[in-house]
């Protein structure tokens, strides 16, 4: 499979041979970098040309065998060279930081610490090579990026007007595992920097609309995590939130009975195995118990058990296997609790701590409401 390069990339070969031109007065056809995997990206150069004393060029993106909303754009980078020290700012289509909690402080463009550095070296190394002793005023756009962005998490993240300038490593991997646990990552300590003591996570859709149906909160007070549900417990660990309330469809959250802590189906189902060998403990009988090994849905299984009137002492037992994988996952780091529902029947189970559930609610109506707390960083501090 086919690795591309990031965002960052991108800009730091733009402003590298954006500084080239200023130097030699020539326009190359590309440029390279070193990207901080170590491996040397080399990129055709697009628009190059001269602005007065500005030098401006633009490199496409290129995603590889892993393709996402920035593939294709072009990241232009508008360079002057003047003063002692390099001045890294985003243009259009480039998003700014407008809530606490992130990378870049509140008011700075939403282009992160690792590309920014990649800028500074490439400028540098540059210059390095002609003998240059010069700052420089370098400005990231990227056209089309304020409408590409609306199709990302920055408009909920608090970014606005454009994409971010991301990437830390250089290199786009085929596997995007990665990248979604790192925006997983983010959306946690947005939360945590803003005040929220409790993590309420949810895999996808289904979750985000039985939370403001059912519970009446908005529809970003849950932090997607997909199907990384081991890893949505470690983060929320990790940067010290109180609790996590899970809340889930049957469909994922079932599979949790047997310790599967990653729900893509590739990885392992055991949905209907799940659901058998608890109704079996409970004494279902034996054609019933085939035809929910045989339930294409989840659903299709949970209508045969609430058809021999077994339901609630099934996913009784199941609640208790879910807490007991949930509690070992946390090892005692964070406290827990969890909903499982189903579309067709509601709530199914709930199991872990109440409080932990009563206290995430909450704080999810305190903040719906705007009565929530602000953060360290809306207060002045670190």
């Amino acid at each position: 499979m086919k690795k591309g390069y990031t965002t960052g990339t991108c800009a730091a070969i733009a402003s590298k041979a954006a500084v080239r031109m200023l130097i030699s007065g020539m326009i190359p056809e590309s440029e390279g970098v070193v990207t901080p995997s170590g491996e040397t990206v080399t990129a055709l150069l697009i628009d190059a040309h001269f602005d007065g004393d500005i030098a401006v060029c633009a490199v496409q993106k290129y995603a590889g065998d892993d393709p996402d909303i920035t593939d294709g754009l072009l990241i232009y980078s508008r360079v002057r060279l003047c003063g002692k020290d390099i001045r890294i700012d985003g243009g259009k289509g480039v998003g700014r930081v407008t809530k606490p909690g992130l990378e870049q402080p509140v008011g700075e463009a939403a282009i992160n610490s690792v590309p920014r550095r990649m800028i500074t070296e490439a400028v540098y190394d540059v210059m390095d090579e002609y003998g240059t002793e010069s700052g420089a005023e370098i400005v990231i756009s990227v056209p089309g990026g304020d409408k590409a962005a609306l199709k990302t998490f920055n408009p909920r993240l608090g970014i606005e007007g454009g994409i971010s300038i991301l990437g830390t490593t250089g290199i786009v991997e085929p596997m995007s595992t990665k990248a979604l646990i790192d925006t997983i990552s983010v959306e946690l300590s947005f939360k945590k920097a803003n005040g929220h003591t409790f993590a309420l996570v949810t895999p996808g859709n289904y979750g985000r609309d039985y939370i403001m149906q059912n519970i009446g909160l908005d529809i970003d007070a849950a932090v997607k995590c997909g199907n990384f549900i081991g890893e949505a417990i470690d983060l929320a660990a990790d940067k010290g939130f109180a609790g996590i309330l899970l809340i889930g469809h049957a469909g994922k959250l079932i599979k949790l009975a047997a310790g599967i802590m990653n729900t893509h189906s590739r990885i392992a189902d055991g949905r209907a195995e799940v659901l058998c060998a608890n109704a079996a403990l409970e004494g279902v009988p034996k054609d019933k118990l085939e035809r929910i090994m045989e339930s294409v849905t989840t659903d299709d299984a949970v209508s045969v058990l609430k058809e021999c009137g077994a339901l609630e002492k099934v996913m009784k037992r199941i609640a208790a296997r879910i807490d007991h994988y949930i509690g070992k996952r946390c090892a005692g780091r964070i406290e827990h609790a969890f909903i499982v529902f189903s579309n067709v029947y509601g709530e199914l189970c709930r199991g872990g701590s109440e409080s932990v559930i009563k206290e995430t609610i909450n704080e999810g109506l305190s903040y719906r409401n705007g009565n929530g707390r602000r953060g360290n960083a809306d207060r002045g501090g670190a």
